[in-house]
């Protein structure tokens, strides 16, 4: 627990010790002791001269003294009092007893009688409790800021010093010209009026993860320069029934107090879900917020000037009420970038980063199908603090190629120690991917061929497409399983025995038959779709899933899978067994330097042998020069080391 937290916790009861502690004190802590005398009793001890000290304190309003005062045989902390009637015989006796037995007399005022000290008396307890308990009460509301406002909307107003324009925004060509109009609706609303347009209420942004969405909702904002308020979806349900639906119209408020503006609402599926569907309890608070969020967007009262941008990864499980006309009229698709559009993002992100001479956007845009621009964005800050870790002032093809990896597969386990015997079943694995990838002509390209361990990999074989398409035909397909089934295959000829390194291969493999047959039509049952992309039941599908085959149907879609797999797998066989030396020359090669580029490999292919080693580069080095180099530098045991272990001896 932080320590503020628990100061604050103990202050109150530290203030309510010391409280206690000072009343005992002035009750009884010390050696005080009162004696109440009757007047008798008084009268006698005056009379007989043992008064030391007299206090005299007339009470006007009950005719009568408050006397109080020490005798010759009281020790420190005693004292008497007594109450005398108001006459002037008694004061007459005891100012004379004063006189003739000399002790102190003192006479004080009525404290009745001042109105400040009745104030003082009566009024300031109440204000010490009072101002005590607002004390107390505001430090709690401090503690939990929300506590007094649950019902307000949770939506943040966008600053100008993080202002996004369509210059920050690269790859979404087709859906910036899409947002545009939104950007003239609101610098210039005349301008549609006059025709009679209407601007879509809202806009729905979906694809997959780290394509954009949120950076062009955005760029909306800050071309457009109006007030942008964004929120997530999640920031609206809470436990109370009501409380959601609250915010949506507090945010709505908001909203129209700052005319024309933006609400962008992020992951809206976590609110937007299909109504009266899925399992696990009640959904009273979610469809409650749901049904607000509707009529605000498209109910009796009117929101001009008011233009919402959602986000989301799963539009299929968004109620259909939230995407007819009049509420998101427009649904913009965020797809992964082609190659022209990860030339963009990574022109955007290389800004301020030093690349080395020799490396352009155009090479590394094709090095990296399927990422998203998010994946781009972490490629290169991954090589900026790969260089900076290596002490280089420019980052190289050296820290890209890392930094590629580490996005894909994880860290290299460079240090992990396993034995020859499973260097040599690795190296041949991956060889045997590589082979099919370079005899198959619509076999995805090698790219880069390691043995080193990342993640739950022993080795990895980086292949992508010659070029990116659109549809894949049947042919593609089936050599796609073909050069999934490589590794396999490699090990079965060579050391006529089989490992579950290939586990991965075959989930893929089955994947892409299982679809072939299921989904594409791609088999002897013919052109039907037996089965259809699930959702899940706790995302507003339905629980049952309809069956769209019987038992015999789905024994013959086994049997094709079969078939598929087989036929793959022979073909890999004969490949395999076709080009067995070169087989045998790149898995050699590979146990000697670890890691192949394509380069490298379309150099072995072509000259039998590795290009000549630089100098400068250590890391490209075979294990055998960097031994002889280690040794030269007079590192002991340099030839048991491995690669990772002598790169790290020469500081590299």
């Amino acid at each position: 627990m932080d320590k503020k937290t628990v100061k604050r916790g103990l202050l109150p009861y530290l203030f309510i010790a010391l409280i206690m502690l000072g009343m005992f004190y002035a009750i009884g802590f010390t050696n005080i002791k009162v004696h109440d005398l009757s007047y008798d009793q008084f009268i006698e001890n005056l009379d007989g001269g043992k008064i030391k000290e007299l206090e005299i304190v007339p009470r006007t309003s009950g005719h009568t003294y408050d006397v109080s005062g020490t005798l010759d045989n009281y020790k420190d902390g005693e004292s008497f009092k007594t109450v005398l009637p108001l006459s002037d015989e008694v004061m007459k006796k005891i100012v004379e007893a004063s006189d003739n037995q000399d002790f102190k007399l003192t006479t004080e005022p009525d404290p009745a009688s001042s109105s400040l000290l009745v104030i003082l008396v009566n009024v300031l307890p109440f204000v010490i409790l009072i101002a005590v308990a607002m004390w107390f009460l505001n430090k709690q509301v401090a503690g939990n800021k929300s506590s007094m406002d649950f019902g307000k909307s949770r939506a943040k107003l966008n600053s100008d010093n993080n202002k996004v324009t369509f210059k920050d925004v690269a790859g979404l060509k087709e859906e910036k010209e899409e947002v545009k109009e939104l950007i003239d609706f609101l610098k210039n609303s005349k301008k549609f009026q006059k025709l009679g347009a209407r601007i879509p209420k809202g806009v729905l942004l979906f694809g997959p993860p780290g394509t954009g969405k949120t950076l062009l909702a955005k760029a909306v904002a800050g071309e457009a320069d109006v007030p942008f308020y964004f929120i997530s979806g999640s920031d609206f349900v809470e436990l109370f029934v009501g409380v959601g639906a609250s915010r949506v119209r507090d945010m709505f408020q908001q909203a129209k107090r700052n005319a024309p503006c933006l609400i962008f609402i992020d992951e809206i599926d976590a609110v937007g879900r299909q109504r009266g569907t899925g399992l696990g309890g009640g959904h009273d608070e979610r469809e409650q917020t749901l049904n607000q969020l509707l009529t605000e967007m498209d109910g009796f009262g009117a929101n001009e000037g008011i233009i919402i941008i959602a986000a989301t990864n799963r539009p299929d499980v968004l109620d259909p009420a939230l995407l007819r006309p009049g509420r998101f009229d427009r649904q913009v698709t965020v797809n992964l970038p082609d190659i022209k559009g990860r030339e963009e993002i990574l022109a955007v992100h290389a800004r301020n980063k030093t690349l080395a001479e020799g490396i352009t956007l155009q090479n590394l845009a094709k090095r990296t199908p399927g990422f998203s621009g998010a994946d781009l964005e972490n490629l290169l800050n991954e090589a900026a603090l790969l260089a900076v870790r290596r002490n280089k002032e420019e980052i190289t093809m050296s820290e890209i190629d890392e930094a590629t990896d580490r996005v894909l597969m994880g860290p290299a386990k460079a240090s992990h120690k396993y034995s020859e015997n499973d260097r040599k079943l690795v190296a041949y694995h991956e060889a045997g991917h590589a082979v099919i990838g370079l005899k198959l002509a619509h076999a995805n390209v090698v790219q880069k061929v390691t043995i080193i361990p990342r993640g739950t990999a022993g080795g990895y074989n980086m292949m992508v497409p010659s070029e990116e398409k659109m549809c894949s035909t049947k042919t593609d397909l089936l050599e796609q399983i073909t050069g999934l089934l490589g590794g396999r295959t490699a090990e079965e000829v060579i050391f006529g025995e089989i490992t579950t390194g290939a586990h991965n291969d075959f989930e893929k493999a089955t994947k892409i038959a299982r679809a072939m047959v299921t989904e594409y039509g791609m088999s002897d049952l013919g052109p039907l779709q037996f089965e259809q992309q699930a959702g899940s039941v706790f995302l507003g599908r339905d629980y049952n899933k309809s069956q769209h085959f019987s038992n015999e149907v789905a024994n013959e879609i086994d049997m094709e899978m079969r078939k598929i797999i087989n036929n793959c797998h022979k073909k890999a066989t004969e490949i395999i067994k076709k080009n067995e030396d070169l087989l045998k020359l790149i898995a050699e090669t590979l146990l000697e330097y670890e890691t192949l580029t394509k380069e490298q490999i379309d150099y072995l292919v072509e000259h039998k042998k590795m290009p000549e080693e630089d100098e400068s580069n250590l890391e490209a080095m075979s294990v055998t020069k960097l031994r002889e180099i280690a040794k030269e530098k007079g590192i002991k045991n340099a030839s048991k080391m491995t690669k990772a272990e002598l790169l790290k001896e020469l500081d590299v």
